[in-house]
């Protein structure tokens, strides 16, 4: 847990801002920080804040409260997205934080997909901010409403995906995103590719234990993280989010209810396929071993290039722990725009 208070003053920095700009484009700065924060970069937060300034813009107007009776309605309007980060923090000044979440996460999974999975990815950060102070005594009050801003922003961008075919899959999840089949027409943005995906392999449907469920979800992180050193090309930037959303759900894991964690993994193996399905290349390319690098030296080499997907990949890839995930994040590095 970061202890310097520079979290809290970026993330106090950062609520001046809308989650998006141009109207479409993800506000990728709270996700980044935290990451940094988590990751003992903690030095070069304004630093990396400063470069990323001029992509925020101001936070937008409210239209009206958004209230228990006329909650639904509303869901999946990006115009609202002032008064769903309200609604969230009032919610989370009224009651505890964990509680508010395990109200809502039924409610927002089936519409993960929104935004390009980026609002389920920010709340996954948020919460890891508030898990890391076990006491509880420790949790502040930027890191609540970057909580708030999280999911305000995921009620907004609520998009389901239903109705989706299935077809054959594989035992395992390395496996079962290998027999994903890319989209015949890759072209256009995000909700539009989406918006083809008709069928996806069958993998893990048959999980019904939590503790599976957390294993299966730790398996699709690793496969999906593995996968980007040899695919990543497809697309540098947008194959990135097939590990980092299913991550964000297994963060959040741990401050949901027992009961909760099967369904969170049907939604993020489909959010991850998905994903892979819209932007996967149609063929891939050798993994290079890093050789001897060190976690710490990743992240560095990460850092260094500075673009927000590549910091939020080198996180994920932290988490995996193991050589090839290294590959995949400083592949990351190689194939990104860096940040100036």
């Amino acid at each position: 847990m970061d202890t310097t208070g520079t979290l809290d003053e970026a993330l106090q920095r950062l609520h001046a801002s809308g989650p998006e700009r141009l109207g479409r484009l993800t506000n990728h700065a709270p996700m980044a920080v935290e990451a940094l924060a988590a990751r003992g970069q903690g030095a070069a937060v304004h630093r990396w804040l400063d470069l990323y300034a001029s992509r925020l813009e101001e936070f937008p107007d409210a239209v009206e409260p958004i209230t228990d009776a006329d909650w639904r309605s509303p869901l999946g309007d990006p115009r609202r997205a002032a008064d769903w980060i309200a609604r969230f923090g009032r919610e989370l000044g009224e009651r505890p934080w964990r509680d508010v979440l395990a109200l809502w996460w039924p409610r927002l999974l089936p519409g993960m997909y929104g935004g390009s999975t980026h609002p389920v990815i920010r709340v996954g950060h948020a919460v890891r901010t508030l898990l890391a102070d076990r006491s509880g005594g420790g949790i502040t009050e930027p890191r609540l409403t970057e909580l708030a801003h999280a999911l305000g922003y995921w009620a907004a961008r609520h998009h389901p995906v239903a109705d989706l075919v299935p077809v054959p899959g594989a035992a395992d999840a390395a496996a079962a995103l290998d027999a994903v089949v890319p989209l015949d027409v890759r072209e256009g943005g995000f909700p539009a590719r989406l918006g083809r995906v008709r069928s996806l392999p069958v993998w893990a449907a048959a999980v019904t234990d939590p503790a599976e469920a957390h294993r299966g979800l730790t398996e699709l992180v690793r496969a999906a993280t593995h996968r980007y050193a040899t695919h990543g090309h497809g697309d540098a930037t947008m194959l990135v989010h097939a590990a980092t959303a299913p991550n964000a759900v297994l963060r959040t894991l741990p401050a949901l209810p027992r009961a909760l964690w099967v369904p969170s993994l049907r939604a993020a193996w489909t959010a991850s396929a998905a994903v892979t399905a819209m932007y996967a290349p149609d063929t891939p390319e050798p993994c290079v071993p890093p050789g001897a690098v060190t976690p710490e030296e990743v992240f560095e080499r990460a850092l260094a290039h500075g673009d927000e997907h590549v910091v939020k990949l080198a996180d994920t890839a932290l988490d995996v722990g193991d050589e090839r995930a290294f590959a995949a994040a400083l592949r990351a590095v190689e194939l990104g725009e860096p940040l100036r």
